[in-house]
């Protein structure tokens, strides 16, 4: 099945195409000419990968799909959210982001660490922290839905060359290492767009 994936990240394009299998041939919307920005300006992850998965369909027609994604991190009362990608601002610049997320961390754990110094009973700051994915799909004009979530803990420095975006500080529950050391298949197994995609792939599957 053709299909396309409303994205220009090759780290996303190539866990989809990993995930999808050989029946299914990924598409990117600069492969039909399509090199402007998608639109992203929905408060949710749906409806962010709703709004990219339509535009993508009213331009070319063709059965399509979108992700958005966000990680969650507690000690900053679920940022980045649905900035995640612009975190540090509108270039997307994953190191910047990175950058800016464990400072915003180590800020707050000081904070909380003061707070208990001068006797107020503020809990211990957990790095506790979540990815979640939202997939849109359009089939034959009709909207589907997948969304997957993993969850883990953010460590205090990067470690790990694999992967892209947060994954070289971003510790899966039940490992010790990052998404960034732990390679593509075993992250693509327990990943929130993994299980998404898994979820998209067997409904697509289950239409033949």
């Amino acid at each position: 099945m053709k299909i396309v994936f409303a994205t220009g990240n090759p780290g996303k394009i190539r866990e989809a195409a990993e995930i999808l299998g050989e029946g299914f041939e990924l598409v990117t919307p600069a492969e039909l000419g399509i090199t402007e920005d998608l639109p992203e300006t929905g408060n949710t992850l749906r409806a962010n990968s709703m709004q990219k998965a339509d535009y993508i369909y009213k331009k070319t027609g063709m059965n399509c799909f979108a992700d958005d994604s966000g990680l969650e991190v507690d000690i900053l009362g679920g940022a980045p959210g649905v900035e995640t990608a612009r975190y540090a601002g509108p270039q997307r610049n994953a190191d910047a982001n990175i950058d800016k997320l464990l400072s915003e961390m180590a800020r707050r754990e000081k904070e909380a660490a003061m707070a208990r110094t001068n006797g107020l009973s503020t809990a211990k700051a957990q790095r506790t922290a979540r990815f979640r994915t939202s997939v849109t799909l359009i089939l034959n004009g009709e909207h589907h839905f997948f969304d997957g979530v993993m969850e883990g803990t953010i460590g205090t420095k990067r470690a790990g060359k694999g992967g892209f975006g947060y994954d070289p500080i971003f510790i899966p529950q039940g490992y010790t290492q990052t998404n960034a050391q732990l390679g593509d298949s075993v992250k693509n197994a327990i990943s929130h767009r993994g299980k998404a995609l898994r979820a998209m792939a067997e409904f697509l599957n289950g239409q033949h």
